[in-house]
């Protein structure tokens, strides 16, 4: 079936604003006994050798997409040392970085969830709902923007973003590095981060320190990561055809690289306008931080990686389904009714990029001081 470019790049944001947190729910089932279903919690089921795939496939894979590293590279003007990620780490799930004590970055994007929270939108400072779904903090350090809109440049700006934001943590820097600044353990880990500066306590080098430990949230080892490496065997005769489906119907002119996404921004609605709950008619994506008349309705092409258990889907968090999203999106993207059979193993074929997730332990965070200020309204 010949495919104008404008409908293939659809299926690209077809699964593209797909995104955001966590399927909970089966695989379907299979029409080959060789496709694997997903576990109930999401996590890749064991793989079992599919056909060997045709050569063809293979290449072509290997020339779109680029199988995730053991280590990401350090984010430009931030180099990553166990310091800096150990203190990171522990800002990361320190809720005092919020006004009211309790909300940390871990909150929306947990690590034990798929880095996400798993709600439509994000409940932050006051039980405030936030305006769009949590993208999931695995993978982010291979995104060329972050948020939705891509308003952040890299994972420092993001950090930053949330803390200040009146609906999420609704704190300011000054009173971030006054509640740093009181706790001994926090100065100590601070100068071991940032040696050598005069002033190393500072609302940069928070973001700086959880830049450093997001760029460790990453999820190699996903069986189509085994299949880019050359086993032939490590997808189902399903998700290979799933894989094919995914390619021909031009889902990956947007999804490719190492993430599957995350590289570009496309129009949501290419070629029929989305239901109004899934696209929001008040949300005019990068618009917003564009202020250009092409930028209505344009969002990031959402990273793939784990999409399979990071529900539910689209920036609105309206889709609990991913068999959903991947019908939804060939209507609006491609302007074509995907058939089940379709619409299937593009689904199975996407359970093939969830990959083993880090086990991070929680840290024992620094304990507060006399002088630590204490949240307001207790």
């Amino acid at each position: 079936m010949n495919i104008p470019f404008p409908a293939r790049a659809a299926l690209a944001i077809a699964v593209a604003c797909a995104l955001p947190a966590c399927d909970r729910g089966p695989a379907p089932a299979s029409t080959t006994a060789t496709t694997p279903t997903a576990t109930a919690t999401g996590n890749p089921p064991a793989a079992s050798a599919g056909p060997a795939a045709d050569p063809a496939l293979l290449k072509q894979a290997q020339t779109l997409f680029k199988p995730i590293p053991e280590k990401a590279p350090d984010p430009a003007g931030n180099p990553v040392t166990p310091e800096k990620i150990a203190l990171g780490k522990m800002l990361y799930f320190d809720g005092r970085l919020s006004s009211s004590g309790v909300i940390s970055c871990n909150s929306c994007h947990n690590l034990g969830m798929g880095g996400i929270d798993g709600v439509p939108t994000s409940i932050g400072h006051g039980f405030q709902k936030g305006p769009r779904n949590a993208p999931t903090v695995y993978n982010a350090v291979f995104n060329i923007a972050q948020f939705w809109d891509g308003r952040a440049e890299d994972l420092k700006a993001q950090a930053k973003g949330p803390v200040q934001a009146a609906v999420e943590m609704n704190n300011k820097p000054e009173a971030v590095e006054t509640v740093l600044n009181s706790m001994p353990g926090y100065v100590a880990a601070f100068k071991g981060a940032f040696p050598g500066e005069a002033k190393p306590v500072s609302f940069d080098n928070m973001a700086k320190a959880i830049e450093a430990f997001e760029a460790t949230l990453i999820t190699p080892g996903a069986p189509f990561d085994k299949f880019l490496q050359g086993d032939d065997r490590a997808l189902s005769a399903d998700q290979q055809a799933g894989l094919k489906l995914f390619i021909d119907k031009g889902c990956s002119a947007c999804h490719a690289g190492v993430n599957l996404g995350g590289q570009a921004y496309f129009p949501f609605g290419v070629i029929h306008k989305p239901a109004d709950d899934v696209r929001p008619i008040g949300d005019m994506g990068r618009f917003k931080v564009t202020q250009a008349k092409t930028d209505e309705y344009v969002f990031r092409a959402a990273p793939l990686r784990n999409v399979a258990v990071t529900a539910p889907y689209f920036h609105s968090g309206k889709v609990w389904k991913l068999q959903d999203a991947v019908t939804i999106m060939g209507d609006a993207q491609l302007g074509a009714t995907l058939t089940p059979a379709e619409a299937e193993k593009i689904h199975l074929f996407l359970h093939a990029l969830t990959a083993p997730m880090p086990q991070v332990a929680y840290p024992q965070l620094p304990e507060r001081d006399d002088r630590t200020p204490t949240p307001p309204g207790y």
